[in-house]
């Protein structure tokens, strides 16, 4: 019988199904941050331990500090990290906080430790754990209540989604990124369209993408309604983990390379739902409105809602109430107040460097944070310059976490005020209450930091290798 990767690593992990069809999976690594004390204090309740504390790591993120770490001056934000280090010390779990040099935001530091390995399930209280499908893993946010369930048993109740492929074939055109595709098939199939199914990337465009690529793909398929994204591994894969701290070595991961290549759909293997893109349609994209789906090419105008139908209009009349944006008017030359380059979607080292291409020897326009995605990130940002290009532009250069792209450390963005940002959501106060926020990738973002408005990158690129 044909199989798809979903149900290899589904069949994998599970332990039993009950009579009502949900599976018992078996956990392979758990992440926890600040926001897992509920969890921890129903452990306490009980009076029972973490069943497996070698493969449950913890990561200080979402309320970590971008500047000042060495003097936290909000005592609620103080409070959440103190807690996660109480935590995690009381429970032998390994905690990578703020004075750890491998401190990050959780979805950049697993991977980026090894941590995060093909045919793994790995879960976290966080939405955006689907990023770890990159490598062929599977992998899911959980809820608070499923977080307590994993740390005293290591397994989580699931029920397995329906399995959907989405196939991008041809070459992507200059500056069109992972970041695009996402949003090209988010505005395309819709917030809902892939609710209830897990996603598996497919076509020569996602092969040629490279890990930092897929990841950020995989991250956005929350944001397509997606159960969670997964991509099979392959030589990128296997090239990017050897050598990672917590990844097999020598004859062990030779032989778990032998494993990792079973680790793929059949070719004649049916889903439930198939959606295809030429990569050639795909051109550097921007949201208008308050959800992802509500995004368009650069080169297009802000929609009419009297074009649209019943809920969508409506949806979009709301959106442009409360973006400040006309109907007809080209996205290309909007102002924008400030930006944004950081968050689990795009701060990775191939991030700051595509940026920094478009920034060096120019001057922002408006000011700007960049917060690479972890301290190591940071530390080889700046052994290359890259930090010194962002200064030279006027950009704040800072420390790793989850900063403006939630907006629980301080860092927000004020009422009315535009953002152009390399983040995944633009609901309504996501940034900060009454914050207009704009998705892009992270060289439209830098496109904006030189413009001051929302503008076509690819022209900034224009002689730069």
């Amino acid at each position: 019988m044909s199989r798809t990767l979903l149900d290899r690593l589904w069949d994998a992990h599970e332990i039993v199904r009950s009579p009502e069809g949900a599976s018992l999976l078996w956990v392979d690594r758990h992440l926890v941050h600040e926001g897992s004390h509920h969890a921890f204090a129903k452990l306490a309740e009980r009076g029972l331990p973490v069943a497996e504390p070698a493969l449950t790591f913890g990561v200080a993120d979402h309320y970590a500090p971008t500047r000042g770490r060495d003097r936290i001056g909000d005592p609620a934000i103080a409070k959440m990290l103190d807690r996660l280090t109480e935590n995690t010390r009381a429970h032998g779990v390994r905690l990578f906080g703020l004075d750890d040099p491998r401190q990050g935001i959780v979805h950049v530091l697993g991977p980026e430790q090894g941590l995060t390995l093909p045919g793994l399930l790995v879960t976290c209280g966080d939405s955006h754990t689907s990023t770890h499908g990159a490598f062929g893993a599977l992998a899911f946010g959980v809820g608070a209540t499923q977080v307590a369930h994993v740390l005293a048993t290591q397994t989580v109740w699931q029920t397995k989604p329906r399995a959907m492929r989405i196939t991008i074939e041809g070459t992507l055109g200059p500056a069109v990124t992972a970041k695009d595709v996402a949003l090209h098939w988010i505005a395309a199939l819709g917030t809902g369209g892939a609710t209830g199914h897990a996603v598996e990337y497919a076509g020569s465009a996602v092969r040629a993408l490279s890990m930092e690529g897929r990841m950020t793909l995989c991250n956005l398929s929350i944001e397509g309604g997606a159960r969670f994204g997964m991509i099979a591994p392959d030589e990128t894969t296997l090239a990017y983990v050897a050598g990672r701290p917590f990844a097999p070595e020598g004859a062990a991961l030779d032989r778990a390379a032998e494993d990792w290549a079973a680790l793929r759909s059949d070719p004649d293997a049916r889903f439930d739902r198939d959606a295809r893109f030429d990569a050639a349609d795909i051109a550097p994209t921007v949201t208008w409105g308050t959800t992802p789906e509500q995004a368009l090419p650069i080169t297009g105008t802000v929609p009419d809602p009297a074009r649209l139908d019943g809920a969508r209009a409506e949806a979009a009349r709301a959106a442009l109430d409360y973006m400040g944006l006309v109907p007809g008017r080209p996205l290309d030359g909007t102002p924008v107040d400030q930006v944004f380059l950081g968050s689990c979607t795009n701060a990775r080292i191939e991030d700051l460097r595509a940026a920094a291409r478009v920034l060096e020897g120019r001057r922002a326009k408006v000011p700007g944070t960049v917060s690479p995605g972890s301290m190591l990130v940071r530390a080889q940002a700046e052994a290359e310059g890259l930090d010194r290009v962002f200064r030279a532009a006027g950009l704040d250069w800072v420390a790793s976490g989850c900063s403006m792209c939630v907006g629980m450390n301080g860092d927000t963005v004020a009422p009315g005020k535009r953002c152009a940002s390399s983040t995944n959501r633009n609901f309504r106060g996501r940034q900060g209450r009454g914050a207009r926020t704009h998705l892009m990738s992270p060289v439209m973002v830098a496109a904006a930091a030189v413009t001051g408005t929302l503008t076509d990158v690819r022209p900034l690129l224009e002689g730069r290798a």
